[in-house]
């Protein structure tokens, strides 16, 4: 099975973390397999998106270990000694896979996990290039942290569709996992299912409703790709013209966003929860335009944390359509109450 994954550790680092953890298998090879033993089935999953997709298809039947934490990049990530002792005892491995954790064949490597590995976007066809500024980049004029996903965008799910084939791919992969209940998990996969066709329903229905020459967004990575493909929104820019969000932009580069914020009538650009909202708000003010930053920043990259509008998957998905459609001068339709 195709990991996509590239290292991006430093050798250091990796085997920094792996003596640590061979010192902690060390220390607990007398007190059993700990709690992922007590409660059967131990699972882990590598970002907050298939974390929850993959905890809605198993419930409270399996463990699941979460890699990436709210509101962290999933671009650069070092696992803690403790995660890598996790995942050594792991039964399955749940990855979102296309390129996006560059620090897998590393992690895996130092934790020595030898369990099921299921990559969540299997099958889904990636998008190519990161955008260029409205087409305003002159040629030839390259940001000094070049795309680093050679294979194309990562963020598959911010498109309800394919996060439906990424539910779809967890589950059949779960299913044969020793252990794991498949009545429940194709049990939980229909329903939730069911709640994603409902999500996109209620998108769809509402960014229709707004001129198609009206829909525009700034986002401050390149991270909405899928998103705006599948609802007909023309993507102006990312403040960060990269689908990693630790690359940086140039000068002439945020010039050209600047400027295209000012030719096209965008009317806000948009941080994100997981990025620093101070280059948003200066772009934003240079442009003349409002800033979505703080509680109405975007979920891109990564979940929020628990009571936060972004906590879940279909959480994060409606708090953006709603700060989205608020830019627009657009009011939202009451949701279905499948997501209520």
């Amino acid at each position: 099975m195709n990991r996509a994954v590239r290292r991006a550790r430093t050798p250091l680092t990796v085997a920094s973390v792996a003596v640590a953890v061979s010192l902690t298998l060390t220390g607990c090879a007398t007190q059993g397999s700990g709690d992922a033993g007590d409660s059967g089935v131990s699972i882990v999953a590598t970002t907050t998106q298939v974390a929850d997709f993959t905890r809605e298809l198993v419930g409270d039947t399996a463990e699941v270990t979460q890699l990436v934490q709210p509101d962290q990049s999933a671009h650069a990530f070092d696992p803690s000694a403790k995660q890598l002792l996790a995942l050594s005892q792991a039964d399955a491995l749940v990855v979102n896979g296309a390129g996006l954790e560059s620090w897998l064949d590393d992690t895996i490597a130092a934790s020595g996990f030898d369990g099921e590995l299921i990559v969540a976007s299997d099958g889904i066809e990636l998008a190519g290039e990161a955008h260029d500024h409205a087409d305003g980049a002159a040629a030839g004029d390259e940001s000094p942290a070049a795309d680093d996903h050679e294979s194309g965008d990562p963020h598959v799910w911010t498109d309800p569709a394919n996060a439906m084939t990424m539910v779809q791919n967890i589950a059949i992969g779960l299913e044969g996992v020793d252990g794991v209940d498949a009545e429940v998990v194709s049990s939980n996969e229909t329903a939730y299912l069911g709640r994603l066709e409902a999500l996109d329903a209620w998108i769809r229905e509402n960014i229709d409703a707004v001129p198609a020459d009206e829909r525009l967004l700034v986002s401050n990575h390149d991270a909405f790709t899928y998103f705006t493909a599948a609802y007909g929104i023309t993507f102006v820019g990312s403040i960060i013209p990269s689908f990693d969000d630790n690359a940086e932009p140039s000068a002439a580069e945020i010039d050209a966003l600047v400027s295209a914020i000012r030719e096209t009538g965008v009317k806000a650009v948009f941080s994100e929860a997981s990025l620093s909202p101070r280059a948003a708000e200066t772009i934003a003010k240079e442009a003349g335009v409002a800033v979505y930053s703080g509680d109405d920043a975007l979920y891109a990259d990564s979940l929020g944390p628990a009571g936060s509008d972004g906590a879940t998957y279909l959480g994060s998905q409606v708090h953006n359509v709603r700060r989205i459609l608020e830019s627009w001068g657009a009011t939202p339709t009451e949701l279905p109450a499948t997501l209520q």
